[in-house]
């Protein structure tokens, strides 16, 4: 969260990383951005920033849009001089390269070995960077080999702020339906990635504004094309505030959730974040109760589900009554199964 500070990276370090941050993007970040990503707070990072401008030949240029600050160091003519990357960057690559490569897809997974292959030959002879010592637990992944396109075409898209014509087949729909979106992040949650966007203006056709912002699965894009009308994201998306402020990737009217936990899901909660306001309170050795916000019944329920007797919903009330609903519907369904055996 913003503002929240890192125990384990010096002033120096967050100096140095800002600066690498602005000198070699040549992009500019808003004052919350910085902040965010070095875990400290607005004013920190400003004293960071005039400390790199008395240290540092460089002009960090100011600007704004909207109500928002943002900075950036614009990059010099000429060419910046070749800064190797260290042993541990490129190992750092590689794992993130590695645990994702179910997400990638096989395309982009060996455009990325391309990209370190490259980095391999600023290194010293004698290193072992490239040892084989990551990887991915696969089952139950999606192949994204087949959206390898799709992916491309939208982070094409995303970077020059253009509306994507797309064939998106819903996983209730009968048949897949095409429209006009603005693309505005591309996001993982759950090894599933999924396309957050705004509803774009269909030629010819009246706009009417959804209730919802499109929350699209990049497995079920059937066909996405870019068109030649470009748009503005709006001032005040935030990502980070939208989609990581409490539980669920679906976002509808938030609700607070009680839950008990004992045994060995006890001990796994409390290992986790499910949200950044989230309460536990130990009630003995073996139970905890986790109190958070929640934005997604079904996605809530589910995930209860998952953790059999060991989980038990508290509040809110009415949650608790549709829950005791489908564990009937469940009994129910074995018990019909088990008379159904009985009888052959």
């Amino acid at each position: 969260m913003a503002g929240k500070k890192d125990p384990y990276r010096s002033y120096g370090q967050k100096l140095i990383s800002l600066f690498v941050k602005l000198m070699f993007s040549g992009e500019r970040y808003s004052l919350t951005e910085l902040s965010r990503s070095l875990a400290c707070s607005k004013q920190t990072v400003m004293r960071i920033l005039n400390d790199i401008r008395m240290a540092y030949p460089v002009d960090i240029e100011e600007s704004f849009q909207g109500n928002r600050k943002y900075y950036r160091i614009k990059r010099p003519a000429r060419p910046l001089p070749l800064t190797p990357m260290t042993e541990m960057e490129i190992r750092t690559l590689q794992m993130c390269r590695d645990f994702t490569e179910y997400l990638l897809g096989k395309p982009l997974y060996e455009e990325a070995t391309r990209a370190l292959l490259k980095s391999r030959a600023l290194l010293p002879d004698d290193d072992n960077a490239f040892a084989c010592h990551f990887a991915a637990f696969r089952p139950g992944t999606i192949d994204y080999t087949p959206q390898d396109q799709a992916i491309r075409t939208l982070i094409e898209a995303m970077g020059k702020k253009a509306v994507c014509r797309l064939t998106y087949q819903a996983i209730a729909g009968k048949t897949a339906k095409t429209f006009f979106i603005k693309p505005l992040k591309m996001f993982s949650h759950r090894d599933t990635i999924y396309l957050h966007a705004q509803l774009a203006r269909t030629p010819g056709e009246r706009y009417r504004s959804p209730k919802f912002d499109p929350l699209l699965a990049i497995h079920r894009i059937k066909a996405v094309e870019l068109t030649d009308r470009t748009f503005e994201p709006p001032e005040t998306f935030d990502f980070e505030k939208v989609f990581n402020s409490h539980f669920g990737v679906m976002k509808e009217e938030t609700f607070t959730v009680e839950v008990e936990f004992t045994g060995w899901s006890a001990c796994y909660v409390v290992e986790r974040v499910w949200s950044p306001d989230q309460e536990i309170t130990r009630k003995d050795e073996d139970t905890v109760i986790l109190t958070f916000t929640a934005s997604s019944e079904p996605e809530l329920t589910g995930w209860l589900l998952s953790f059999g007797a060991e989980a038990r919903l508290i509040n809110p009330d009415w949650l608790v009554k549709d829950v005791k609903r489908i564990i009937n519907g469940m009994k129910k369904q074995y018990r019909d199964k088990e008379q159904s055996s009985s009888h052959q």
